[in-house]
């Protein structure tokens, strides 16, 4: 199962700033998460490629803002894991002012997809993210990642809470269950990708 756009996903730049970001224009939606929820893994399988992002068993390693095109207009950008202490306190400091800066200025940032483990509760600084998202009018879509390592039930009995979560206080972020190992979601991500970056699938062609 591949997307016509997504699997031409190709490594374009990374920008430790704002400034250093390509030109401010198309279409971009921008991948966060707390380190080692699952992002890299979740970009490598929506993009049907094994390693355009580098999946890592050390959290933290993401620290600049990366840039993959899809077409001339339209890029996917993973940005740094956050919430990992073990990163010198400098250097997280500049990148997360580099990250302030790219998602409160960048004109071109259509949506935020952010990751956050089916097992674990959102963490305070999820909430931060959703609270920061809000305040800009930034919609965001929630995949609940590693999906496969819970039973059926407990898994779809997290989601319909943080459905609530949002639904109450969270109105621009809707939510899914995610598995990059067993490839559950993958269709209901990219209709969202679809939604944001105006791309309208071509239809299949019938033999």
């Amino acid at each position: 199962m591949q997307h016509p756009l997504y699997q031409k996903a190709h490594y374009l730049k990374s920008a430790p700033d704002l400034s250093h970001c390509p030109e401010d224009e198309g279409y971009e939606v921008a991948f966060a998460g707390r380190s080692n929820a699952g992002k890299s893994s979740a970009l490598n399988v929506l993009t049907s490629q094994k390693s355009l992002a580098r999946t890592s068993k050390t959290p933290g390693r993401t620290q600049m803002i990366n840039f993959f095109e899809c077409d001339e207009n339209r890029r996917l950008v993973d940005l740094p894991g956050y919430g990992y202490a073990k990163v010198n306190i400098n250097v997280k400091q500049a990148w997360e002012a580099g990250l302030s800066a790219y998602v409160e200025q960048r004109e071109c940032l259509r949506g935020m997809i952010l990751l956050m483990d089916v097992r674990l509760p959102p963490t305070e600084i999820d909430m931060v993210m959703l609270d920061w998202t809000l305040d800009l009018g930034l919609p965001v879509h929630v995949l609940l990642t590693k999906s496969d390592k819970l039973k059926k039930g407990p898994a779809q009995a997290n989601l319909l809470k943080l459905k609530k979560l949002l639904k109450e206080s969270y109105p621009h972020a809707t939510a899914q269950l995610f598995s990059s190992l067993k490839r559950q979601g993958v269709d209901v991500a990219w209709q969202k990708l679809d939604e944001w970056m105006e791309y309208e699938r071509p239809p299949k062609q019938v033999v």
